[in-house]
């Protein structure tokens, strides 16, 4: 083995062992010195005019319509806080491929009011920091309405963790998605998750859905670093 080979082998040790420690989650990290996942005044993101603004640094929206970075991303680490309004349902969205067709060409990590009584009795697949429609959350952490809530959101090829509220609620191989219609486990996946999750790059835009359902969403301190 020459000098070389045993050079390039120990850089991809060291790199394997850094993304290692950051997954799964154990605690939400200090961003301190992160990236902002959106600029200050929206430059560097995708959407709507009118419908996405920042205010007293808050970013919200007035329809349901989503937000996303230019950028593509892959072997990242996002962090935020949102806070729900009454009934809310949002979500973050990632290792998005088609801007156009979202929902069945991207992985949304759930965000939602759990203690609404519209969503209630939805399937576990549906709460909040579960993987929607494919993962429900291992635990119900979210809080009240009108609280700051913090997640983050780890994902490294077709690996992807959850922490919400300093919780680990969701770990997910996405390669294990090899169904449209079934998850491993036997529940129903959505009709309108029609793309195996399986078969979804793990590279792409992230995104956040707005006002759907008629209640707002807030967020704050949207974060990102590399893997890479």
């Amino acid at each position: 083995m020459t000098r070389t080979t045993i050079l390039l082998l120990a850089a991809c040790l060291a790199f394997n062992a850094a993304c290692a420690a950051d997954f799964p989650l154990k605690s939400h990290p200090d961003v301190t010195s992160w990236e902002n996942l959106f600029a200050p005044d929206l430059s560097n993101a995708i959407f709507p005019k009118g419908i996405w603004w920042v205010e007293n640094g808050e970013l919200t929206a007035s329809e349901d319509k989503c937000i996303w970075t230019q950028k593509q991303y892959e072997n990242f680490i996002v962090d935020l806080e949102f806070k729900n309004g009454p009934a809310a349902n949002s979500g973050v969205i990632i290792y998005t491929s088609d801007l156009n067709n979202w929902i069945p060409n991207s992985v949304e990590i759930q965000i939602l009011d759990d203690y609404a009584e519209q969503w209630a009795r939805m399937p576990k697949t549906w709460f909040c920091g579960g993987l929607f429609g494919r993962l429900a959350p291992s635990k119900q952490v979210v809080k009240k309405a009108g609280e700051w809530n913090r997640m983050t959101i780890a994902a490294k090829g077709p690996l992807i963790c959850v922490l919400l509220n300093g919780q680990l609620v969701a770990q997910a191989d996405i390669k294990q998605w090899t169904s449209a219609t079934k998850n491993p486990d036997g529940t129903d996946i959505p009709k309108w998750l029609s793309r195996p999750m399986a078969e979804l790059p793990t590279k792409g835009h992230i995104g956040l859905q707005g006002k759907h359902g008629g209640a707002p969403i807030f967020f704050r301190n949207l974060k990102i670093k590399s893997l890479e």
